[in-house]
């Protein structure tokens, strides 16, 4: 399980910044497809009509996880970073941290 926490002191190499910086984290999150993007207009216009599914619809799905992928922010000029992890099963955004010695408590 990877727990990052929601803020990070890292290098910003925006002009204004080049040194190490504050960031607020966030996991990046695809924007929606556009309505009207040439690939969707070809699609939709091939899909119309008789004669069922025109394209292949991908199946055989190998991968069980996907990368995580974390959107930082830079406190001081506010320009955005994206830096991809390894993949992983589970992920958690500003958890609880562990403790060296601490009991479990139920």
């Amino acid at each position: 399980m990877v727990n990052v926490p929601k803020e990070r002191r890292t290098f910003c190499p925006a002009k204004q910044c080049r040194s190490h910086q504050n960031f607020t984290v966030a996991v990046y999150k695809a924007g929606a497809a556009r309505k009207y993007a040439q690939g969707k207009r070809r699609y939709d216009r091939k899909q119309s009509g008789y004669g069922g599914q025109t394209k292949p619809i991908f199946h055989k799905k190998a991968k069980v996880t996907k990368k995580i992928v974390l959107r930082m922010e830079c406190r001081k000029c506010k320009k955005r970073y994206v830096k991809v992890l390894k993949r992983c099963k589970k992920f958690e955004l500003g958890g609880e941290r562990k403790r060296k010695g601490e009991m479990i408590q139920f």
